[in-house]
């Protein structure tokens, strides 16, 4: 369904009524999470739910703004974006504050920034425009390390900071180049590295060498594979080994204190309730003691009372499962699913590159992020600390992702008027 305007063309009313209303709920939800019961003012800027009323109220205009501006504009800014990203990110390195165990914040008084998530725009757009450039062509060598270069270095400056949360959007990027051209084997490549890594924390190096050893042995004595590909076997099963002794070393020397107990819970290695396991038992419990229907809006008891951390942000979607339930988990996961099917048909329906791999870029980064903070909330992934896009309170996060769907809708209402024209 489609509105036309003389001001800024037809534009897809059902993805901006899919991201309504997941502000809505988001409001709602932040709102039940910081009320106090004593009467309440909707501006009043010393709650979390007015502070966030207002920067929804800022991305509205800035929603408005992006759908108005002539389409060329999104298709210059994206490598000054990129860069100004790039260097926000490098004076966290300097200037940075602490804030929920990550050192990646810019305190600027009235308002605490988070590079991490407008690079991930920044990151979206630069990928665009690179893509589609005249002369790129993504089957060459060249062309692919560039765009995995751009990919990569605000990734690892993420990390380097702390927030594995926001490193981990990155892998999302992936399925964007898959779409792309890049082989389905770096995709599995992928999912191997993340499962030796896994086998890795929990199993004696020694054995897990010996399993890699018998495994591949096995594929190359049974002839599984054709004798071309035994060398590169071989290559593998030494690569996998060495790998495997390093990951301890990563996990013990690159990632936080806090990180590592976080991992250590989801892998059964600590249970102490009390401890590191603390947040992840009162999320799971919340969540549980909604039932199918919930407890009722602002009648929440683990949420209200505060047996949950960091409600308003990473914990939100424990607010939405003890308050409305099942149902209400379904209904918010549905509308995530419809506004993410409906970028990818939009972005299927494009003509140019630019527009088509912006909005898978868009789909990916909105996917990896629901994709870990559910997991997280519910323990099948570590807790990590990632916002629910649209739904956790944070200006840099509303912001962010209300300014990539902005332009996403903005490039589709340029393309049919240019059909039309």
């Amino acid at each position: 369904m489609r509105s036309k305007s003389q001001l800024y063309g037809p534009v897809d009313v059902e993805v901006i009524l899919l991201y309504m209303a997941l502000v809505f709920i988001g409001w709602i939800s932040i709102f039940s999470s910081s009320y106090d019961g004593e009467g309440f003012k909707i501006f009043d800027l010393s709650k979390n739910y007015g502070k966030q009323l207002l920067w929804i109220g800022v991305s509205g205009f800035l929603f408005i703004t992006i759908l108005v501006i002539n389409k060329r504009v999104l298709t210059v800014i994206p490598f000054p974006i990129y860069l100004s990203t790039i260097i926000l990110l490098g004076i966290v390195f300097v200037v940075g504050k602490a804030l929920k165990g990550d050192a990646n914040w810019i305190d600027l008084g009235f308002f605490k920034l988070q590079p991490s998530e407008f690079a991930k725009l920044g990151t979206a757009l630069a990928l665009a425009k690179f893509l589609s450039l005249p002369n790129v062509k993504f089957s060459n060598f060249r062309d692919k390390v560039i765009a995995i270069a751009l990919i990569g270095l605000p990734a690892l400056m993420i990390l380097a900071q702390g927030d594995a949360g926001s490193f981990l959007v990155y892998i999302g990027f992936a399925f964007v180049l898959n779409r792309e051209g890049l082989p389905d084997g770096f995709i599995f490549l992928g999912l191997y590295v993340i499962f030796i890594s896994v086998l890795a924390l929990v199993v004696n190096k020694y054995i897990l060498i010996g399993i890699i050893a018998l495994v591949f042995s096995a594929i190359i004595y049974y002839k599984w594979v054709q004798k071309a590909w035994v060398k590169v076997l071989v290559v593998a099963m030494v690569l996998s080994m060495t790998y495997s002794t390093s990951v301890n070393f990563i996990f013990n020397n690159v990632l936080e204190n806090h990180q590592r107990s976080r991992i250590n819970v989801i892998l059964g290695k600590v249970t102490d309730n009390s401890g590191a396991a603390y947040n992840l038992n009162q999320s799971k419990i919340a969540i549980g003691s909604g039932g199918f229907f919930g407890k009722g809006w602002l009648h929440g008891t683990q949420t209200r009372y505060d047996f949950v951390p960091e409600l308003s942000t990473d914990f939100i979607f424990c607010v939405i499962g003890e308050e409305f339930g099942f149902f209400g988990v379904f209904v918010l996961i549905s509308v995530f699913v419809m506004l993410l099917i409906k970028l990818l048909n939009l972005a299927e329906r494009q003509n140019n590159t630019f527009n088509r791999v912006y909005m898978y870029s868009v789909v990916s980064i909105i996917f990896m992020h629901l994709l870990v903070n559910i997991g997280m909330t519910i323990g099948l992934l570590p807790v990590i600390g990632i916002p629910l896009p649209l739904i956790s309170y944070g200006g840099s996060s509303m912001l962010t992702f209300s300014v990539m769907i902005a332009i996403a809708v903005k490039l589709d209402s340029a393309r049919i008027l240019r059909a039309g024209a």
